[in-house]
């Protein structure tokens, strides 16, 4: 008896698994998928803050164009000024 994955080739098999509409964050700690509103200009990850400017290659198919600096260097901020809170109460 054959298995229904090798009715298809790799390609096709894989083709079941692909999202479209959908980016994924850049964080290398966080990778979470985001799936933006049609004609969006940008992106916030909903798990770890981060924003990205977006360009779109058709209208269903959203591309990551950069991070949007002023969000991200103030989250970046954010957490070096709790860490280095912490390290104070830690030191003492």
């Amino acid at each position: 008896m054959a298995k229904e994955n090798e009715k298809f080739s790799v390609s096709e098999s894989l083709r079941k698994t692909r999202t479209f509409g959908k980016v994924r964050c850049h964080n290398p700690s966080c990778m979470g998928r985001m799936e933006p509103a049609a004609g969006s200009q940008q992106i916030t990850c909903p798990t770890c803050g981060m924003a990205y400017r977006l360009f779109w290659v058709t209208p269903e198919l959203p591309r990551i164009r950069g991070p949007v600096w002023e969000v991200n260097r103030k989250l970046a901020e954010n957490i070096r000024a709790q860490k280095l809170e912490a390290s104070k109460d830690g030191s003492k």
